[in-house]
């Protein structure tokens, strides 16, 4: 009797193999494995490691200067509790050009790297701006059937641009949803091809009408920034980015089993590094009196579109309601780096904030509260 059950459990589970397989959701088995194996429960900012990469190699480092009244003053208690209520990892605050706060909590520290998620979005939207300048790209109204020709064959595919997919208006059929794991997100993070898993998936609306956040998109872009390059994406992003902004680490870009990078995600840097981005913003394309971006297109960048009705920019979430103006990177889990132009002011904030709340629109209340804040105790 024994037998017969753990034959029928053995075919089974054999059968559910075989239906995955059939039915594309065999990278389930490796989101177990990477979770629920490993002790949690989805992914997190510790994933970097168990993952392929291609490496964003450092030049010579430039660390940050401290500034006077670097970790002498303490955070107020309403910040403090707010940190360790979201999961905080580190939390840095970069003034004038000087570091003046940094804080980590449990392993972690200045040297530990983290995944980026979707603060990827931003870097690869810059890496194109850098690919335009250098005319290995027309422009941003380029189309992206001139690098996948396939694209023209499907409904309104020959109308995408990558303005379209940089501001997040490319209408593909898409449902941005970390939680589910039969939906679009997990398979390109999980599975083996992220080409199987973001093209041809069609569109639900006519490019260019319609704003919503989908990680296809900036994927999209990314396999046509790749397309264009005679390199790695990790490789461009180490010469435009990482050696002339003097990083004190490699990072590290996940990528998919064919070597392509996950460009809607997973950059695996130090805080300290992330907060160079934010500076670089801060100083309109320039370190240390050299240009790294072109000031027009930071400008772009950050200026909010009308279909996302003042909510985003070109791979950059933006608050300009408020009453101390910010635009930042978000990724999953509250990852952000907040520029505060007024103030000249970078923060830098990684973690593990789960289910945070959203403004009326979409985006983390945490961030204007860490402005606040922030401002208030460093003014």
């Amino acid at each position: 009797m024994l037998i017969k059950i753990l034959k029928g459990i053995l075919i089974a589970i054999a059968a559910l193999i075989a239906l995955s397989y059939t039915f594309g959701y065999s990278y389930l088995f490796k989101a177990v494995r990477e979770t629920y194996l490993r002790g949690t429960t989805g992914s997190s900012i510790d994933d970097g490691g168990y993952s392929s990469s291609h490496t964003i190699a450092k030049g010579v480092s430039i660390p940050w200067k401290n500034d006077s009244l670097y970790n002498k003053k303490n955070l107020p208690k309403s910040l403090v509790e707010d940190l360790k209520k979201s999961n905080t990892a580190s939390f840095l605050v970069i003034k004038n050009g000087k570091l003046i706060h940094e804080e980590y909590w449990d392993h972690y520290n200045q040297n530990t790297k983290t995944n980026s998620f979707s603060m990827a979005k931003g870097v690869t939207v810059m890496l194109t701006g850098k690919a335009i300048e250098e005319k290995k790209i027309k422009d941003f109204d380029q189309k992206f059937s001139d690098f996948y020709e396939n694209y023209k064959n499907v409904q309104f595919g020959k109308h995408l641009t990558l303005f379209n997919l940089a501001k997040m208006e490319a209408g593909l059929n898409w449902t941005e949803d970390f939680k589910n794991p039969f939906l679009q997100n997990a398979k390109a993070y999980y599975g083996k091809s992220l080409e199987e898993a973001v093209f041809l998936r069609g569109f639900k609306d006519q490019p260019g009408t319609k704003f919503e956040y989908q990680s296809g998109a900036t994927q999209l872009l990314g396999f046509a920034l790749r397309k264009s390059l005679n390199k790695s994406i990790a490789e461009y992003a180490s010469e435009k980015l990482w050696q002339p902004l003097g990083m004190e680490q490699n990072g590290a870009w996940n990528t998919d089993d064919f070597g392509m990078e996950k460009t809607f995600c997973c950059i695996n840097s130090n805080s300290r590094d992330f907060a160079k981005l934010g500076q670089l913003f801060l100083n309109d394309g320039q370190f240390n009196g050299r240009a790294i971006l072109n000031p027009n297109f930071i400008e772009e960048m950050r200026t909010p579109t009308k279909l996302s009705n003042g909510a985003y920019g070109m791979g950059l979430w933006i608050n300009y309601d408020a009453p101390i103006k910010h635009y930042y990177f978000w990724g999953l889990y509250g990852q952000y780096i907040i520029i505060i132009p007024e103030k000249q002011i970078v923060i830098v904030h990684t973690g593990m904030y789960k289910d945070q709340p959203l403004d009326q629109k979409g985006r983390p209340s945490q961030v204007e509260f860490l402005v606040n804040e922030v401002v208030k105790n460093f003014n």
